[in-house]
């Protein structure tokens, strides 16, 4: 177990719930008490759920219909699954979410990477200086200081504005790599991947605001990507873009498909265990208009 995957992971959320391990498809979930109520409800960790064995998942879905209101996930866009299979998992809620930019990295660089994107990060490279971190822990410091940049500059809040204690742990998780970007003895910027089963996930990035100025990104990705390359990974995983609609249109869309060779499909899943209580739950809020799911949780996340 690496990564996503791994227990520890997992309990780098226990600030927002207790762990549930799904014992047959080996992944995890969070169990959360529903405000005002003896009652709970589970979500799948950030960014998305991952497990080993996605042909279990709908005899570990069963177990727990006793114990929980409901259950929200985002799927792995490479989980072995397909819609079918989710629709049989989640009875409720099963939506094409967010199309993640992926690399195949059996195809040259030079026959994926924009022009703009070469370009930009030749230039980054000639003033940055970028390297592995050989213990990624040994930079948790840098790394927040870098990411409450990030949480000033874009009002980030919510289960994606991560504590100093929940990063101490992921940079701890087996499967953890990270790079750092150098400019006159600083650290302008930092990427954390999680790597498993020959697939490089970028998981965070985080800049200096001389790190922008550098566009320290550029530099970092392409040294990213360079350094997967050679260590004979498969696939590369940079995630969705902004905001929940993911249509493309955004500044971290572009950069992203400037690096890509093509995109997967995450879903939104959600499954009712308890209707009854989960209907009054909705009517006290009254949030039925909404496609938010769990509908009574609207606005949670700020």
């Amino acid at each position: 177990m690496a990564g996503y995957l791994h227990k520890d992971y997992a309990n780098s959320f226990a600030e927002f719930g207790s762990l549930i391990e799904l014992p047959r498809c080996h992944g995890w979930v969070l169990k959360r008490r529903i405000p005002g109520i003896s009652h709970c409800d589970a979500m799948g960790c950030y960014p998305f759920f991952a497990c080993r064995d996605w042909s279990q998942l709908h005899a570990d879905l069963e177990d727990l219909q006793n114990d929980l209101i409901c259950l929200s996930m985002v799927t792995d866009p490479f989980g072995d699954y397909n819609e079918t299979y989710l629709h049989r998992c989640f009875q409720d809620v099963v939506a094409p979410f967010k199309k993640h930019y992926v690399i195949d990295l059996s195809r040259p660089m030079e026959t994926y990477i924009s022009d703009h994107h070469q370009r930009y990060s030749n230039k980054a490279l000639q003033s940055v200086v970028v390297e592995k971190c050989p213990k990624p822990a040994a930079f948790i410091d840098d790394w927040v200081k870098l990411y409450q940049n990030l949480i000033d500059r874009h009002r980030i809040t919510g289960i994606a504005s991560f504590s100093k204690s929940s990063f101490a742990k992921q940079l701890n998780v087996p499967g953890i790599v990270a790079f750092r970007a150098v400019f006159e003895s600083a650290t302008i910027g930092m990427l954390l991947w999680y790597v498993r089963n020959g697939i490089g996930y970028y998981h965070l990035g985080a800049y200096s605001d001389r790190g922008y100025e550098m566009r320290a990104s550029f530099a970092l990705f392409r040294f990213a990507i360079e350094y997967f390359a050679n260590d004979n990974l498969q696939w590369i995983n940079l995630g969705a873009g902004a905001g929940v609609a993911g249509n493309g249109d955004d500044g971290l869309s572009r950069f992203k498909r400037g690096w890509s060779t093509g995109t997967l499909t995450a879903y939104f899943c959600g499954r009712i265990f308890d209707h009854r209580i989960y209907a009054s739950l909705v009517t006290g809020k009254g949030a039925a208009d909404t496609k938010y799911f769990p509908e009574y949780r609207l606005g949670e996340f700020g």
